[in-house]
């Protein structure tokens, strides 16, 4: 009898006992999902649900969803600047907005809305081109003065004699946040019910090659015969493809968070600001979950530097007075993977039978039900998605690149 896992207080009328099998590896797949987290989860759900595709593995090296999945912020926003990049992510928004349904679990996606604050008169002038840019690509997005932002969230400070006073700030309705954990949980219920293997404790450690197709995954448990090999690996993907030898231009960075005590409810929604790098929201616990940029050295451990949290601190007492006061709980990291123009790799490799998907940075978490959605549509017809075929590896060669760095005003 297979093992299972468990989840204490989950409602799970079909599975009483259990959230999902933890099966052994057989021998060959038609699909194998090298990357246990929301990305590889999701792909395998819409493999099985769009596609028909269930012969299909999905190998973790440590537990499932246990990296950046349990790792982020959880923030859910589309209003990106670039008609790529917000074609990608509102896809996603409108699938998360019906995710609860689909998956049958909860999700807890409470759509609060998200304020980007404007400082300068440059963040003005790019906030407001965002948000009429927006407005084209027919994604909800508002232009808000001072008193209308402290009309939307009370704490904030507005006053003018501040180091970054609050000259307005662009806001989308329609943003949230959802509970990472149930996530997981719900995707891997669903694709365990659709009859794909979700192998734990699984590293891989290299590939079986003949010409230009992969014919096989050697990992810690055994080689495994695949059909086609879907790489989700986030932060360690370039370590992979380093096996085949493919050289992709991702470098890898631990992203630092952190979460207060438990608080009364004191947040309504989630504010961003780039100039003092610091984004807040409130969970549904009541602890703060703070967050602000990546450590600039690369490397693939799951802590940061102490300065990173010194001046998130500062920046979000300056901006919440109420703030002062509370006191941290614990912070992490994660491993994120960014490419020179802050645009993910979604599509073909060199060789015929391997997809990649890659180069998420900070934005892997809220881009989840759409990548999932586009990267098996790409894997069932051997052609990517309209969606994500802009993110071809290739861009770097023909010089199309997606350059979201400065573009959408923040970098989450």
């Amino acid at each position: 009898m297979n093992d299972v896992t468990t989840a204490p207080g989950a409602d799970l009328p079909e599975h009483p006992d259990f959230l999902w099998r933890n099966p052994e590896p057989k021998k060959n797949y038609d699909v194998v999902i090298i990357g246990g987290g929301g990305h590889g989860l999701a792909t395998a759900h819409y493999l099985a649900k769009n596609h028909g595709i269930t012969n299909v593995a999905v190998l973790e090296k440590g537990w499932l969803a246990g990296g950046n999945m349990a790792r982020n912020t959880t923030l859910i926003r589309s209003n990106y600047l670039w008609d790529e990049s917000a074609a990608i992510y509102e896809h996603a928004l409108k699938l998360w907005e019906g995710l609860e349904d689909d998956l049958g679990y909860p999700i807890l996606f409470s759509q609060r809305g998200v304020l980007n604050l404007a400082h300068t008169e440059q963040d003005i002038r790019d906030s407001v081109r965002r948000v009429e840019a927006n407005k084209l690509n027919g994604i909800d997005a508002e232009w808000l003065g001072p008193d209308e932002v402290k009309r939307i969230c009370p704490i904030i400070n507005t006053s003018g004699d501040i180091r970054y006073p609050v000259r307005g700030a662009t806001y989308q309705p329609r943003a949230g946040i959802a509970k990472h954990d149930y996530v997981a949980w719900g995707f891997a219920r669903r694709v365990d019910e659709a009859g794909v293997d979700l192998i734990q404790d699984c590293e891989v450690t290299g590939f079986t090659v003949d010409g230009d197709r992969v014919t096989g995954v050697r990992t810690s448990r055994g080689d495994i015969g695949c059909g086609t090999v879907a790489l989700c690996a986030a932060g360690h993907t370039s370590v992979l493809l380093d096996e085949l030898g493919v050289r992709t231009p991702l470098q890898s960075h631990p992203l630092q968070a952190l979460v207060s005590e438990l608080l009364e409810p004191v947040h309504p929604t989630i504010v961003m600001s780039n100039a003092v790098h610091v984004y807040v929201s409130q969970a549904h616990k009541g602890e703060l979950v703070m967050g602000a940029g990546v450590d600039s050295y690369n490397g693939y451990g799951q802590r940061g530097a102490f300065h990173i949290i010194e001046r998130q601190m500062a920046a979000a007492v300056e901006l919440f007075p109420v703030f002062a006061r509370a006191h941290l709980l614990r912070s992490w990291a994660g491993i994120v993977d960014v490419t020179p123009d802050a645009s993910p790799i979604v599509g073909h490799t060199p060789y015929e039978n391997v997809f990649v998907n890659a180069g998420w940075g900070t934005g892997g978490f809220k881009a989840t039900p759409g990548l999932g959605w586009c990267f098996a549509h790409t894997i069932a017809h051997g052609q990517p998605h309209p969606y994500v075929a802009p993110f071809s590896l290739d861009r770097f060669t023909t010089g199309a690149l997606v350059d979201e760095h400065g573009a959408a005003a923040v970098a989450h």
